[in-house]
């Protein structure tokens, strides 16, 4: 079962999910994974277009998550990267 992360609604850290990688709450879609997609130049909308199961408010708990873990995700988009 995943586990909220901190104050930051909407994220899960579930170890047994995306090899622990914090992820959107009731889905398997990595916060690096849109955020990347966003550096790429995907807007909100063409990503909600691509998620269907993700709502407007879903981003808006990625981006802040970014914000307060930018170390954390700049790492696991370099280490998806490489792989």
């Amino acid at each position: 079962m995943s586990t909220p992360v901190g104050i930051f609604q909407g994220i899960a850290v579930d170890p047994e999910v995306c090899g622990g990688d914090p992820c959107v709450a009731r889905t398997r879609i990595p916060v690096w994974l849109l955020v990347q997609a966003r550096k790429l130049g995907s807007t909100d909308t063409a990503l909600l277009a691509a998620y269907p199961t993700l709502k407007a408010g879903d981003l808006l708990h990625v981006w802040d998550y970014y914000q307060a873990h930018q170390d954390e995700i700049e790492r696991q988009i370099q280490e998806n990267e490489a792989s």
